[in-house]
């Protein structure tokens, strides 16, 4: 009798850790599913998925009892602003929680203000404060070059740097850094110091953003807003992000760019039917015209 109980439950453990097996492959498969809905972005979705991959390849290896080659996660995305590296960096806490590489997921955002006080000791108090809250996930530095980049004798960037560094060694199996930034500086950041160049080795580059691809981003904030545009708006569109990629300055922003736009055309359209808000049908009301995007163009000009 005592056998059969004990098998019993034994099998009871094994379908359980089952069903959580599957359960898991099914929110990293939901995960994995929303980064390859990001408009463009493909190197970066190929790069993601080649690191998963390896970090599946790891623990089949592990569960056979083979040796492992350290591996570092914490990562470097480079590009210019607007392109997503904020969203992937999200993503990716996520999705490693599922792999079993991070035990909660947290994902903590910062810049240079978040970590840097001006007076001896308090930046690595701001420093340890942050990372507390970020063990078990992601600490995001924006702009991390600002840390380094063109800074005297006095000033608390390199503080900041070298107590991250203490940081990623004294949490090293639970705890990851991202820092973003444009290429160029990038590298001369992380080349600024010993310690940057042996932890990060994982690069991303996040390339600017196409027309076509400004075009679908600006479809996709309409299809959030179950907003739609009128028949005679598709050239308008077509030739509007045609011209902000060709023209594009060192200030181009790519995403933030459109989505300044879509806020344009939301300010436009709703000066346009304030005043037949009585009248206006239900399909008119969710339609956006040729004379917003019109209005939201010649709004964009004055800045």
């Amino acid at each position: 009798m005592a056998r059969k109980q004990f098998q019993a439950v034994k099998k009871r453990i094994q379908e359980r850790e089952e069903a959580e097996r599957k359960e898991q492959e099914e929110r990293l498969q939901c995960l994995l599913d929303e980064l390859n809905a990001l408009v463009g972005l493909q190197g970066v979705k190929d790069e993601i998925q080649s690191l998963v991959n390896l970090i599946r390849i790891r623990k089949l290896r592990e569960t056979m009892g083979l040796p492992q080659m350290d591996m570092s996660y914490h990562m470097v995305f480079t590009g210019a602003p607007g392109t997503g590296k904020t969203t992937v960096a999200r993503l990716v806490a996520k999705i490693y929680r599922e792999l079993g590489i991070l035990s909660k997921g947290t994902f903590i955002e910062t810049d240079r203000s978040g970590l840097v006080a001006g007076y001896v000791g308090q930046t690595a108090l701001k420093v340890h404060e942050l990372v507390e809250q970020a063990v078990g996930g992601i600490l995001f530095i924006d702009e991390a070059y600002t840390l380094t980049h063109g800074k005297g004798e006095n000033d608390f960037g390199q503080e900041a740097v070298d107590t991250i560094l203490k940081a990623m060694e004294d949490y090293r199996d639970d705890f990851i850094v991202i820092v973003a930034g444009y290429t160029d500086l990038m590298k001369e950041f992380i080349n600024s110091n010993p310690g940057l160049k042996s932890r990060f080795n994982q690069y991303i580059n996040f390339k600017d953003y196409k027309s076509n691809e400004l075009r679908d981003i600006f479809y996709s904030l309409c299809q959030k807003e179950h907003l739609k545009l009128s028949d005679n708006c598709t050239d308008f569109i077509e030739n509007y992000f045609i011209d902000m990629y060709n023209n594009r300055s060192i200030n181009y922003a790519n995403g933030r760019d459109v989505r300044n736009f879509f806020e344009k055309v939301i300010k436009a359209r709703a000066n346009r039917i304030a005043p037949i808000l009585s009248d206006i049908s239900y399909e008119d009301f969710l339609t956006i015209t040729l004379s917003d995007l019109e209005a939201a163009k010649k709004a964009n000009v004055k800045l």
